[in-house]
């Protein structure tokens, strides 16, 4: 538990669909609870034979692509003005990781509540529950809430 009086939650947010809905669900109980929410975005760096990547358009532009830092920093930059629409306090950090689940967990040791979607980017698409997901809930200190 914190020790402040407020309801601290703790939100994995990797701008996925089921993280969007984890957002919604986190803003949601912050209102309720008068709470408070800690974002944690989390991204590593690629293989070197990413860099440097470009795109080709359909139009046939080439355009570089973000790196996984600012695709981070833009998909927390959003999910914290959904935050400050719905009035309720938040805080972000775009944390650079080779475990999203150790982010979040660090994250979590002094939280009421961590939610997490039930899958993010990667992994394999016909799982029900991804392995960040996984890992938050055999090691957090707190309720863990996977929104499917």
């Amino acid at each position: 538990m914190t020790s402040t009086s407020s309801f601290v939650i703790v939100l994995g947010y990797d701008g996925s669909t089921h993280s969007q809905k984890a957002l919604k669900w986190a803003l949601d109980e912050a209102g309720r609870r008068n709470g408070q929410l800690r974002l944690i975005t989390a991204w590593s760096k690629p293989p070197m034979s990413w860099y440097p990547a470009v795109l080709e358009t359909a139009a046939g532009e080439i355009v570089a692509e973000d790196s996984p830092e600012r695709i981070a920093e833009t998909s927390q930059a959003e999910a914290l003005k959904a935050a400050a629409s719905h009035g309720v306090a938040a805080t972000g950090q775009a944390v650079h990781a080779d475990s999203a689940a150790s982010a979040i967990l660090d994250a979590a040791k002094d939280a009421d509540l961590v939610i997490v979607g039930s899958r993010g980017h990667g992994g394999f698409p016909g799982l029900h529950l991804g392995s960040v997901s996984t890992q938050v809930i055999d090691h957090a200190p707190c309720p863990v809430l996977v929104v499917r």
